[in-house]
């Protein structure tokens, strides 16, 4: 099993270390990675059946070590539906981690907001998901070893973690919305009435990843909690063009922001498990 070797590598190239939290860091937000103690560093192209990302703003490697007081793996960089790999290596990725001892999962992500009232800067809990991109990560056959072939997407955003995460916000007075992300296939942007169809199906906020780690986490019985990082208004409701040059300028400024929400929210978490002990 790829995942397993995947897995054993991690914890052979990061002795000492047995990472509780899983992050994934999206667009422009690589430089959270940077705040890990005692890391070690692990390319994606060293690990077995791991993605190698092709898109600028995804460095492609896992950092090991503490954050927050958490142990943690961190994903510096993912891949996308729209790089036409499939999802064999975001599988392998996401439950490798499972293996080596996370049972929580924090996706981030640059995502263009479909509310006027929260622009670009604002951070976003996720709260629920559409899946636009025509496809699902857990199509073909199912793995018993990780998870039932009918897995529920109800809570699939964990609520209680959720909860946590605004609870540090409004510690930090970190400006914190929420609402329900989309997952478009991209690589172009939607358009104008793309960006109307969202609006009236419910979505929040629109980006081209995230959907379908949430899904292969759940599966496996990974927690999960997601947080985007809003970096324009969707087309049609601002002034002036989106381009990736916008995202990961967009996304680098808001980076301070989600890094004191990811650190508090794990120095909670630690907090919660030292108060079970």
């Amino acid at each position: 099993m790829t995942a397993a070797r995947a897995a054993a590598d991690i914890l052979h190239r990061a002795p000492g270390h047995r990472p509780r939290v899983g992050i994934v860091l999206g667009s422009g937000l690589g430089g959270i990675a940077d705040r890990i103690a005692g890391s070690v560093a692990i390319p994606y192209g060293e690990l077995p059946g791991f993605p190698v990302p092709s898109v600028s703003g995804h460095a492609g490697r896992l950092v090991v070590g503490t954050l927050g007081g958490v142990e943690v793996a961190c994903m510096q960089g993912r891949v996308h539906a729209y790089e036409g790999n499939g999802f064999d290596a975001l599988k392998t990725a996401v439950r490798s981690l499972k293996l080596a001892g996370c049972d929580t999962l924090v996706l981030t992500a640059a995502a263009g907001s479909l509310r006027l009232e929260v622009g670009p800067g604002r951070l976003m809990a996720i709260s629920d998901h559409l899946n636009l991109l025509g496809s699902n990560p857990l199509t073909g056959p199912n793995d018993e070893a990780f998870g039932e072939r009918f897995p529920s997407m109800t809570d699939a955003w964990d609520p209680e973690l959720r909860a946590l995460l605004k609870e540090v916000a409004a510690d930090r007075g970190i400006d914190l919305a929420e609402g329900v992300y989309a997952a478009y296939p991209g690589p172009s942007f939607e358009t104008p009435a793309e960006v109307r169809m969202m609006r009236l199906l419910g979505a929040d906020a629109v980006g081209m990843s995230t959907v379908p780690e949430c899904i292969v986490a759940r599966h496996c019985g990974l927690r999960v909690v997601g947080c985007a990082v809003v970096t324009n208004l969707g087309v049609g409701l601002g002034d002036g063009p989106v381009d990736h040059h916008q995202t990961l300028t967009a996304a680098s400024a808001a980076a301070a922001d989600l890094e004191r929400l990811l650190v508090g929210f794990l120095e909670r978490l630690h907090q919660k498990d030292g108060s079970r002990s």
